[in-house]
Parts: structure tokens; sequence; C-alpha cells
């Protein structure tokens, strides 16, 4: 299983990208998302994702807003930047690479 939480530790920027590609997400959100479309394998503990967020907010890959609705606490949004989609690119092309061998040195088709 460690083998496993390595995957998982090397893939996560990429997978929290994605998650905000399209629209901003808070937090819970991203967690939620991830585990959901992985069908329950990629699990985040929502305390852990908060560090890779600010880390990433850091590097000018996302940018965070605190948004405030009625009879809801606080939440603070993610999206991504430009330099954050650029990123998401060459982190996907990174992936498709490695993937593609993986695919032709293990023989590993998806769903089996």
């Amino acid at each position: 299983m460690a083998a496993h939480t390595e995957v998982k530790r090397g893939s996560a920027e990429l997978m929290v990208l994605s998650c905000i590609e399209r629209r901003a997400r808070h937090g819970y959100e991203i967690a939620k998302r991830i585990d959901e479309q992985s069908d329950g394998v990629l699990r985040f503990h929502v305390p852990s994702l908060y560090p890779m967020l600010y880390r990433m907010e850091r590097r000018g890959w996302i940018d965070g807003k605190w948004v405030e609705k009625a009879g809801q606490r606080r939440r603070r949004y993610y999206r991504l930047t430009p330099q954050g989609r650029k990123v998401l690119a060459a982190q996907r092309g990174t992936w498709r690479v490695l993937l593609t061998a993986l695919h032709k040195v293990a023989g590993l088709e998806p769903g089996r």
C-alpha cells in the first residue's frame, strides 16, 4: 500500500488542478470530487489538502477568494490562474507519457 500512497502524493497537484479547471471550488468540494470520480480509490483528508492549496497559491497556480453565503460559513474558493493552466497542461503531458510507458512495459489496461 505504500506505493499507492506515493502515486497519490505524486499526482495530487494534477488532481487538484484538474478539479478546478472549469470552475472555482472550495477544499471540501475538491476532496469530495476526487473521491467520487475515483470511486473512492483516491481520498484526501481535507485538513491535509489545505497545505497543498496554500503552496499552489503561493506559486501562483491558483487564486483563493473568501466567499460568504447566507446561512453558510465562510469558505475559500480556489480557481486556476493562467500560470496554473500551463502547469496543468505540462503535468498532463508528463503523466500521459508515464502512463503510456507503463502500459507498454507492464501490459496495463484501464479497468482490468
